[in-house]
């Protein structure tokens, strides 16, 4: 039992999988890009009650690592950090956008997928029957590569594409577990994925 987790988009996602045919048992999803922190647990305990679960019933932890902004980031790895601190089970962090261009790759077989970067840009990568082969980068909408036969992700984004719109827009549970690589493997340090500095600058030290 994989219960996977992403916050790196105003979707507050929580979900428990079963690995072995990559059965959604229950999902909860809040869309509040400024409820990171306070729906998180709420809906990972939510989702464990919908599956008939409780947290000593899980095997590993699965959580994107963006590309996203630093504070839902953080929330979402760290939850998943803590998870599997507490109850000795293995972390793998994923690409975000894997999520994204693994499920929509199912039914298309090139693939834009976009969320939102703030300050006009986007955070884009592409793929090739649900496989990554560029990015995650964040870029301008002009300046993404649009060569693809349609453009998944945040729906406000992906209209400024002239590209034939896909599911699903926010990563999902069952995307989260299918971008793991290899689950027989030992995780790798989970590194989130800004791909920019954060806003935030110390202040200069007064002399």
């Amino acid at each position: 039992m994989i219960l996977a987790m992403d916050t790196a988009t105003p979707a507050v996602t929580a979900g428990v999988v079963r690995l072995e045919d990559v059965a959604v048992l229950a999902e909860r999803v809040t869309v509040d890009a400024r409820a990171h922190a306070e729906q998180l647990t709420p809906n990972v305990l939510a989702a464990l009650a919908d599956a008939g679960l409780t947290v000593n019933d899980l095997d590993a932890v699965v959580v994107g690592c963006g590309p996203g902004p630093f504070t839902g980031l953080r929330v979402g790895m760290a939850t998943a950090a803590a998870y599997g601190h507490a109850l000795g089970v293995p972390v793998y962090g994923v690409c975000s956008l894997d999520a994204i261009g693994i499920e929509s790759g199912a039914t298309t077989s090139e693939i834009l997928v976009v969320t939102d970067a703030r300050r006009r840009e986007v955070y884009w990568a592409r793929y090739r029957d649900g496989v990554r082969v560029d990015g995650p980068a964040v870029n301008a909408p002009a300046d993404v590569p649009a060569d693809a036969h349609a453009v998944a992700g945040s729906p406000e984004h992906a209209a400024l594409f002239d590209l034939p719109r896909v599911s699903p827009v926010y990563p999902t549970a069952s995307g989260l577990v299918r971008a793991v690589a290899d689950w027989t493997a030992e995780p790798a340090p989970l590194v989130p994925l800004y791909l920019r500095r954060p806003d935030a600058k110390p202040s200069p030290v007064a002399r």
